[in-house]
């Protein structure tokens, strides 16, 4: 499925966006990489086979008012794109109460608004060609919350909302959707994630030390993308919240009140 193709990856400069990277550098595709750090982008060009296959443009998914000219860049490179994974974004952690609305808006500008204002830009392209893949990577708090995360559950169930309308509006087009939702994967997340007052955690939990690895979680991604799959949850005990929200909603109440997952 990947052979050949031309597959843009935002936020590759650091955990699944880095896995992806590297695991579908063997799979004899072009790349695209995209982060705000252009040197780490560079650094995980080079750890990757075929780097002459792969491109990097760096740019902030904040600015979102600018992805006319980003796209226009991307498909300059080969010519045409196939896939978007939008991988790119940050995480939350803090009570409603003494989160700044200002974080609110930097988690919708960046993880939603970005997001959607690339998806936009490259529709277009995929239009033309009657063929292309949205992969977008949200979280199983897209599809039920708990504390410490409010801004972040708000974006990502947002994401969900937005994504499932272009499924259903470009069918004709032979444009596919994949939302790709992680439970604890063991990354930076947390440690990047903003705090009430708009600045970083900087340390790490013991639920994300515990989650998957990487490159285990983008195995399993990598089979859901193959599959098409429309939702993929992916992660150890956690991902059973799907099915407790769908049919058990009080009982997934308690069991996330007992969790107190931080």
């Amino acid at each position: 499925m990947f052979r050949g193709k031309v597959i843009w990856i935002t936020g590759a400069s650091s955990g699944i966006g880095e896995a992806l990277s590297k695991a579908l550098s063997k799979e004899h595709c072009n790349l695209i990489l995209s982060a705000r750090r252009e040197n780490e982008l560079k650094r995980v060009k080079d750890e990757c086979d075929n780097s002459g296959n792969i491109r990097v443009l760096p740019f902030d998914l904040a600015n979102y008012q600018s992805m006319d000219e980003i796209v226009s860049k991307a498909i300059s490179f080969f010519g045409k794109i196939d896939m978007l994974i939008n991988n790119g974004g940050i995480s939350q952690r803090s009570l409603i109460i003494e989160t700044a609305i200002s974080v609110d808006k930097k988690l919708m500008e960046i993880d939603y608004l970005g997001t959607v204002a690339l998806s936009k830009a490259l529709l277009p392209h995929f239009i033309e060609n009657k063929s292309g893949h949205f992969v977008t990577v949200t979280s199983l708090m897209g599809k039920f919350s708990s504390p410490y995360r409010s801004s972040y559950c708000g974006a990502k169930h947002a994401l969900h909302g937005f994504f499932d309308a272009l499924r259903l509006e470009h069918v004709q087009d032979n444009i596919k959707v994949t939302m790709i939702c992680p439970g604890f994967v063991n990354t930076n997340i947390s440690r990047n994630a903003l705090i009430g007052d708009g600045t970083k955690l900087n340390k790490q939990d013991n639920a994300t030390q515990n989650g998957l690895e990487p490159e285990i979680f983008v195995e399993r991604m990598l089979k859901a993308i193959k599959k098409q799959k429309f939702e993929a949850y992916i992660g150890k005990g956690e991902t059973k919240g799907i099915y407790l929200k769908r049919f058990f909603p009080k009982l997934l109440h308690r069991v996330i009140l007992k969790s107190a997952v931080r």
